[in-house]
């Protein structure tokens, strides 16, 4: 399985292979490969003859630099975890020197209000910087199709805007979250959390699987006020916000709508780790 470390290497070894009806897919992760990861990749595989991976921890979406210096890394076992899926997948692992040319500072971006929601209420910038790596990886991979989770369901719809805003002729696949046994979302930083902290962040999407099944009779601002007291009962859990939006515009909604589609989104501290998860409230 190759991978590359610089771009002209990673260019030089793909465009041959460009020949015909072949396809580039393309998962863009920051590495600790987990399950979800792989249910990416295995898309990928299924619908592309060559894939790209690209394992890159992205210093400019990072607000918090105690969050970016524990940020697990662990290349090598990333690289035998996509050899048990097949041995051609081909991985891209640059430094941030290079892949930003020595200027490591995010480009701005207008996503529109969209990018003023859940996250980017929580995390200035943070959107900027996704955008920067992903059009400077677009740009040295040029895949047909790029993969991503709905875990990150704000952050897709921010990546269909970039593709907007950059006309890059890439079509973005979002796939369904993947989850550990417990129900909890696969991700990276669960690697931080002690089992105990582990066995208690399972009350995240238990809470969000009873917000689905109550939206049907009970109101948004009802929802919004038992998933508080919820949380407030959870001494190792620390409710950064809930909220209740269209999918389309991410704006938290007072009142239900015949016909619009909605998703209940949550973010979660556990002592220094903090959890994302989302749910469609339509069935």
């Amino acid at each position: 399985m190759p991978t590359f470390k610089d771009a002209t290497s990673l260019q030089a070894f793909l465009n041959p292979q460009r020949t015909g009806n072949n396809t580039v897919g393309f998962v863009p992760t920051m590495g600790a490969l987990h399950k979800g990861h792989l249910a990416l990749v295995t898309s990928a595989l299924s619908q592309n003859e060559i894939v790209v991976v690209s394992i890159f921890v992205n210093p400019t979406q990072f607000g918090n630099a105690g969050d970016l210096k524990n940020y697990p890394r662990t290349l090598s076992k990333d690289e035998t975890l996509l050899k048990t899926l097949h041995n051609d997948i081909i991985v891209f692992a640059p430094n941030a020197e290079d892949l930003y040319n020595g200027n490591i500072t995010s480009n701005s971006y207008n996503f529109g209000a969209i990018a003023n929601e859940m996250e980017g209420k929580y995390r200035q910038g943070h959107f900027n910087g996704v955008g920067t790596v992903l059009e400077l990886l677009f740009n040295i991979v040029k895949p047909d199709y790029a993969y991503f989770g709905e875990k990150d369901f704000q952050q897709l719809q921010i990546v269909r805007k970039l593709i907007s805003l950059t006309k890059q002729p890439v079509t973005i696949v979002g796939c369904p979250i993947y989850r550990e046994n417990s129900g909890l979302a696969m991700s990276s930083r669960n690697e931080r959390l002690s089992k105990e902290r582990r066995d208690a962040s399972a009350f995240i999407y238990k809470t969000l699987q009873k917000v689905k099944e109550d939206f049907k009779y009970k109101s948004a601002g009802q929802l919004n006020e038992w998933v508080k007291s919820e949380f407030d009962k959870q001494e190792a859990l620390d409710l950064e916000y809930f909220e209740i939006a269209n999918i389309d515009t991410l704006k938290t909604i007072k009142r239900k709508h015949k016909n619009n589609k909605y998703r209940a989104f949550i973010a979660v501290f556990v002592e220094d780790v903090r959890l994302i998860d989302n749910v469609s409230l339509n069935y």
